[in-house]
C-alpha cells in the first residue's frame, strides 16, 4: 500500500499554495519545490520511507527541462507515478511525457476535483516504465482546453498499434491526428499510406486495398500491390471510413480479427503488418441501426475512439493558426511575408468556420496571394466573409442585451450582503443547464465545451443561489 505523501514542483508560488492546501485538505501530506533540483536533494538525502508516493512536476519550469526531470526521476525511480502539469503543451512534449513515463498529463488550469481522481488513480496503479527517444513534433497548433485535451489523447495512444477510429467534421484535422499517431509511434521510420474510401469507386476499391494478381480480372495484366502491402511495417489511413461498401467491411473486419487476407485472384495468404487508423465525419452508430455499417467492425473499430474538435469549439486558436498559415502560404508560394492585423484576427474569431481548419487555411492562402499590402486587414476579406462578419456582429448584439440586463437587475436588487456570490451561482447554474440542454443531456460532451471536469459541471448544477 502507497503512503500519501505528495510532491509538488512548480516555480508559481501561488499553484504551489493552492495544491498544498486542497491535497493537505484531503488527507494527504504534501511537501512543495519551486525547482527541480531541490527535490531531487530532497529524495536523495530522505532514506526515512517517507519518499513521495506520487509528483506533480510543471513541464516548463524556469531554467529547467522538465523532460529532463522526468528522466531523471524514471532512471533513478521507476516506479514513482508522475502527473505533468502545464500552461501550454504541444504533442512533442506530451508524448515526451508518456514515453517517458508520465501517468498523466494534466494541462492548466485544471479543476481540483479532477487533480484528486488522477491522484486516487495513480496510487491504485503502475506506472509504465518504457521509453524511447523523443520524434519530432507534429502541426496540432493552439493552447485551448480542446486542442490540449486532444494532444494529450494522441500522446497517450500513439504508441500503441490498437486500431483507432478518429471523429469529427470534415476539414477539422482528422488526417494530421493520423499522422500525428504515425510520427510518434514505433511505426515512424515505416510508411504512412492513406486512402480515401468515399472517392474510389467500389468496384476498383477491393483491388486497391488488397491488391490482385495478373489475370484476377480483365485488364488485370501484372500483379499490383495493394494499400495494404505498400503501408507494411506502418501505417494505413482509411480516410471516411462510413462511407467503405459493406462487402469490403467484411474483408477489413476478417484482417482486423485474422491478421491476413488474399489479393484478389490470389492463393496464398498474406500477413497484415500496417497499424491500421480510420476516420469519419458520420455518425457511425446512426449507420449501424439503419443497416449500413457492420455492427461487429463498429464495435471493434471504436476501441480507441478520438474526437477531433471543430474550429468553432477552438476559437482561441485561430490566431495562432491564421499566422501559421499566412507564414506557410508566403513560402510554399513564394512571396513576401504578409502579416495579419489584430482587427482581423478578432474578426476570424467571429465567423461560424463550417468548413474548419481547412476552410481557415484556405482562406488565409487566398489572402496572402491576393492582398496587396504586407500588412492584411478586414477590409481584405472576401465578400462573402465580409457578409457573414456582418450577420455575426448582429447577431452578437445579444450580448450586449445580456450585460445589459444584468446591470438592471443588479441596480434593481435588494440584496444587502453577498451580492457577488448569489450572481456566481446563478450565473454557473444557468450557463451549465443552458449548454447541457444544447446537448441533448450528455453531460461529457457539455463539460468538454464549457472547459470544465463532469464533477465542476455537476456542483454548478446543483448549487443554488442563496
Amino acid at each position: 500500500m502507497r503512503n500519501k505523501t505528495i510532491w509538488v514542483i512548480d516555480d508559481d508560488p501561488g499553484l504551489r499554495y493552492v495544491l498544498e492546501e486542497y491535497l493537505s485538505s484531503q488527507g494527504f501530506t504534501v511537501q512543495a519545490f519551486a525547482q527541480g533540483e531541490a527535490l531531487l536533494a530532497a529524495i536523495h538525502v530522505d532514506a526515512s520511507g517517507s519518499q513521495p508516493s506520487l509528483v506533480m512536476a510543471d513541464i516548463q519550469l524556469e531554467g529547467e527541462n522538465g523532460l529532463d526531470l522526468m528522466e531523471t526521476l524514471r532512471q533513478q525511480y521507476p516506479n514513482l507515478p508522475v502527473i505533468i502539469m502545464t500552461a501550454y503543451s504541444d504533442l512533442k512534449t506530451a508524448v515526451g511525457a508518456f514515453q517517458g513515463g508520465a501517468f498523466e498529463f494534466l494541462a492548466k488550469p485544471f479543476d481540483l476535483d479532477e487533480v484528486k481522481r488522477l491522484i486516487d488513480k495513480a496510487l491504485q496503479e503502475t506506472p509504465p516504465n518504457e521509453t524511447k527517444a523523443h520524434p519530432s513534433p507534429i502541426g496540432l497548433i493552439g493552447q485551448s482546453a480542446a486542442l490540449q485535451e486532444l494532444i494529450r489523447i494522441v500522446g497517450r495512444v500513439s504508441n500503441t498499434d490498437i486500431p483507432v477510429l478518429i471523429t469529427g467534421e470534415t476539414g477539422s484535422g482528422k488526417e494530421l491526428v493520423a499522422r500525428a499517431l504515425h510520427e510518434h509511434s514505433t511505426r515512424s521510420d515505416g510508411p504512412f499510406v492513406a486512402i480515401n474510401t468515399a472517392a474510389i469507386p467500389t468496384e476498383l476499391l477491393e483491388s486497391e486495398l488488397f491488391g490482385h494478381e495478373r489475370g484476377a480480372f480483365p485488364g488485370a495484366s501484372s500483379t499490383r500491390l495493394g494499400r495494404f502491402e505498400q503501408a507494411e511495417h506502418g501505417t494505413l489511413f482509411l480516410d471516411e471510413i462510413g462511407d467503405m461498401p459493406l462487402a469490403l467491411q467484411t474483408r477489413l473486419l476478417r484482417v482486423l480479427a485474422e491478421g491476413e487476407y488474399y489479393r484478389l485472384g490470389g492463393h496464398d495468404l498474406i500477413d497484415a503488418k500496417a497499424r491500421i487508423i480510420c476516420s469519419t465525419n458520420q455518425d457511425l452508430e446512426t449507420l449501424v441501426q439503419r443497416g449500413k455499417f457492420r455492427a461487429d467492425l463498429y464495435h471493434r473499430l471504436k476501441v480507441i475512439s478520438i474526437k477531433v474538435p471543430s474550429l468553432r469549439e477552438r476559437l482561441s486558436d485561430i490566431p495562432e493558426l491564421a499566422h501559421h498559415f499566412f507564414r506557410q502560404a508566403c513560402q510554399e508560394f513564394q512571396i513576401e511575408q504578409k502579416t495579419p492585423e489584430p482587427d482581423l484576427l478578432e474578426a476570424l474569431t467571429e465567423l461560424d468556420w463550417p468548413g474548419n481548419v481547412r476552410e481557415l487555411k484556405n482562406l488565409c492562402q487566398s489572402m496572402a496571394v491576393l492582398a496587396p499590402a504586407t500588412t492584411i486587414g478586414v477590409d481584405d476579406l472576401p465578400a462573402e466573409y465580409l457578409a457573414q462578419l456582418k450577420t455575426a456582429q448582429q447577431d452578437g448584439s445579444v450580448s450586449y442585451d445580456w450585460s445589459h440586463s444584468l446591470a438592471q437587475h443588479v441596480a434593481a436588487s435588494k440584496r444587502t450582503s453577498e451580492l457577488f456570490n448569489y450572481y456566481k451561482a446563478s450565473f454557473e447554474r444557468t450557463l451549465a443547464q443552458t449548454v447541457l440542454s444544447r446537448c441533448g443531456g450528455n453531460q461529457s460532451k457539455a463539460a468538454r465545451i464549457l472547459g470544465i471536469s463532469r464533477n465542476t459541471l455537476a456542483r454548478f448544477l446543483n448549487q443554488t443561489a442563496e
